[in-house]
């Protein structure tokens, strides 16, 4: 029996018990059968632990475009970062302690017990944390309790502080802090405190935290939140912070393009900019800005999302005019324009063909000769590759300091958001400029490396192409990349990175290898 059916039989125990037959389980006999699991989860975590240990000795996660392991199971395997990295750990920790690892492989210890243990242990120095991980596995196999090998451990810990009597243990070298953005922008806070800053900490929220009067309904948690909210103000406020000269948090405005194109005065506006684009190129600018009224520093964004159904309309409208259809039947330029029609997003079903196929046997040879011709130029790679062109002119045509969608937002809005717009495309420039880094950044968020994950403090804005082969300094040109991406992958390793005109990326490697930010478009039908 190979690796691959003990995959099957293993897979194939777990649906059955997933599926109805299993939901017909007496209660009494559940008890047993939680039992066998927690045996079977131990030895899965050793079995795992195993082969990540394999995958990670031989560095295989390179071969894929990734630096390390933790990185390689976020994108292969679906993992959370946290996640990632606790498998990583716990693979480090039965690799450093191959007894313990035995005892889960044998089910003779739970993972629990396990990962108790490690913690339990994890101070002392490596020779006698091994030492201290098998006896306590020894016993735990003996039949000794959890308190029992928590009484141990304790022991160990006890025993080498003794030898230390100068050491310093108020836990200054484990003290962190850890801010995580979830969804809207809301954050985590984790981290572990000396005494002297939880002290400090305590005496902030208490102070700040007070209930303000009776009619104050907020809990405790509520009201140290608001707490330290108010402290980071006032710090703020007070010129006691580096580099914020008393200014708020900067903020970035999003501003949607199809939301501003519905001001009652957009369309007055478009037909301006418009008939001042076709005759002279150049930029208007709106009202100077004023000072804003808040603390703020902001800085607003046109932001859009770019649907590929207006470029197959605006390919349609162009192979209209030489008598090439989307649909092989009727002349029909692809709708009248509205951009309500019934095709679904990213729609890419449609056909080719050539109109007058109906106006004669001479007509309709001619037509099929020149359908035949343009199925053979238009295949799926071509038509892909023509989209994504004609979607970068169109983006170069509504941005910029002339393009519509800044004319629309210093022509339509108040101050302070409309602000002379920002160029988005300089040419060569030894530099990177703010405003294509804060644009750069609004649109990754992050590595752009195919499912990176890694945040953007961890990274910096990156030519696609290097300055030194003529690459432009634009934010069609420029992505967010992690050093070990930016670095390792692409300079070093030969990988190759695309940025699509919606945002999305792809990854080629060396060896053939693609990685694909999203999934693969539907291809045109041949």
């Amino acid at each position: 029996m190979g690796v691959a059916d003990a995959l099957r039989m293993m897979n194939a125990g777990l649906d059955y018990l997933n599926g109805p037959e299993a939901a017909d389980l007496d209660p009494a006999a559940c008890g047993s059968v939680l039992r066998s699991l927690a045996e079977v989860q131990a030895k899965f975590t050793a079995a795992h632990a195993a082969v990540l240990g394999r995958f990670d000795a031989a560095d295989a996660h390179d071969s894929d475009g990734y630096g390390n392991s933790a990185a390689w199971l976020m994108a292969m395997t679906d993992m959370t970062r946290p996640d990632a990295r606790a498998e990583v750990r716990r693979m480090r920790l039965l690799r450093g302690h191959p007894e313990m690892a035995a005892a889960l492989a044998d089910g003779d210890i739970s993972k629990s017990w396990a990962l108790a243990i490690a913690e339990w242990t994890k101070k002392l120095p490596a020779q006698l944390r091994a030492e201290t991980i098998s006896i306590l596995v020894q016993a735990a196999q003996a039949g000794a309790s959890l308190d029992d090998l928590r009484t141990i451990a304790g022991v160990a810990l006890e025993k080498w502080r003794a030898q230390r009597p100068d050491a310093d243990e108020d836990g200054f070298g484990d003290r962190y802090v850890q801010v995580a953005t979830t969804f809207g922008g809301a954050g985590v806070i984790r981290g572990n405190l000396t005494p002297e800053c939880a002290a400090a900490v305590q005496a902030v929220l208490e102070a700040l935290g007070k209930k303000a009067d009776s009619a104050d309904t907020r809990t405790e948690g509520q009201r140290f939140h608001d707490a330290l909210q108010q402290g980071c103000e006032l710090l703020i406020r007070a010129k006691m912070v580096p580099d914020r000269a008393g200014a708020d948090t900067h903020v970035a405005v999003h501003i949607p393009f199809p939301q501003l194109r519905q001001h009652p005065d957009a369309p007055a506006a478009e037909e301006v900019w418009l008939r001042g684009a076709a005759g002279e190129p150049g930029y208007l600018t709106g009202k100077d800005a004023e000072a804003a009224a808040c603390d703020a520093v902001g800085v607003p964004v046109v932001t859009g999302h770019a649907d590929m159904r207006v470029v197959d309309k605006i390919i349609a409208l162009a192979l209209a005019a030489a008598s090439i259809t989307l649909d092989g039947a009727d002349p029909h330029p692809a709708g009248d324009g509205d951009d309500n029609d019934d095709a679904g997003p990213d729609d890419s079903r449609c056909s080719w063909g050539i109109t007058g196929a109906d106006r004669g046997a001479p007509t309709a040879q001619l037509a099929s000769r020149a359908r035949n011709r343009a199925r053979q130029r238009f295949t799926p790679d071509a038509m892909q590759a023509l989209r994504y062109a004609i979607a970068r002119l169109a983006i170069d045509f509504v941005s910029g300091p002339a393009g519509i969608a800044g004319w629309l937002r210093t022509t339509l809005l108040a101050p302070p958001y409309n602000t002379p717009s920002l160029p988005l495309d300089i040419g060569y420039s030894d530099s990177i400029p703010a405003s294509i880094r804060r644009a750069v950044l609004l649109r990754d968020r992050g590595c752009a490396w195919p499912r990176c994950g890694r945040p953007a403090a961890w990274c910096d804005v990156h030519h696609l192409q290097h300055k030194a082969d003529g690459g432009k300094t634009a934010v069609s040109d420029c992505v967010l990349l992690c050093q070990f991406h930016h670095d390792v992958c692409i300079h070093r390793r030969g990988w190759r990175l695309i940025l699509h005109p919606d945002g999305t990326t792809t990854a080629y490697g060396p060896d053939g290898q693609v990685l694909h930010s999203h999934s693969p478009p539907t291809l045109r039908a041949g």
